[in-house]
């Protein structure tokens, strides 16, 4: 279609009608609050966070060597969050696979309270929708659970990353508490978060 132009007709077609139209489900626990995150794959680590840093003006907040995630990831905030983008080097091994070095790795949404993570595991639970993963990573220290979208991409809902203050100061890694499932995550809370449920 020539630039400029507006398909009024396609605009008013039932197929674009019907996909406005489509709304939440009733009775879902939870309300996603915002994107909280993105992480994307890169096919040279160094050039990539230069650009962000450099350019945009982001800061490294976290690194992981090799021997934490194949391909090396750097996190990375321009506000108070811990990352708003985070990134993973090419992993080795994949030079001749033109996909993985430019693609997603993960996209995060964020939720008011802890409890709305324990509510929405049990919602994509009813839905169908198998758990990928649900505790705590460790940089960021964010407690979440984690599944994919019906093409395959990695999703996260997530409560209570890490803010940077204005003083720069990072959690350091001696703090950070990974767990493999919501409960833990519950018990085993690292320094400053609080992780009482409401209900």
């Amino acid at each position: 279609m020539p630039k400029g132009v507006v398909d009024y007709e396609g605009l008013k077609s039932p197929q674009s009608r019907a996909l406005r139209e489509l709304q939440p489900k009733p009775g879902r626990p939870f309300a996603l609050t915002k994107i909280g995150h993105v992480v994307l794959m890169t096919a040279d680590l160094e050039r990539s966070v230069k650009f962000y840093t450099g350019v945009l003006g982001f800061r490294v907040s976290d690194v992981y060597p090799e021997t934490m995630m194949e391909g090396r990831m750097v996190f990375m905030r321009c506000a108070a969050d811990h990352h708003g983008v985070a990134l993973v080097g090419q992993a080795p091994g994949n030079e001749g696979n033109p996909g993985p070095q430019h693609e997603l790795h993960h996209m995060a949404f964020e939720v008011a309270t802890l409890d709305e993570v324990f509510a929405a595991r049990e919602w994509l639970k009813k839905q169908g929708v198998k758990i990928e993963f649900e505790g705590r990573r460790r940089a960021g220290c964010q407690v979440a659970v984690e599944f994919r979208d019906p093409d395959g991409h990695w999703l996260e809902i997530y409560w209570g990353l890490d803010q940077i203050g204005a003083d720069g100061r990072i959690r350091p890694p001696s703090e950070w508490r990974e767990c493999f499932t919501l409960e833990e995550a519950v018990a085993e809370a690292p320094p400053g978060q609080d992780t009482r449920l409401k209900r």
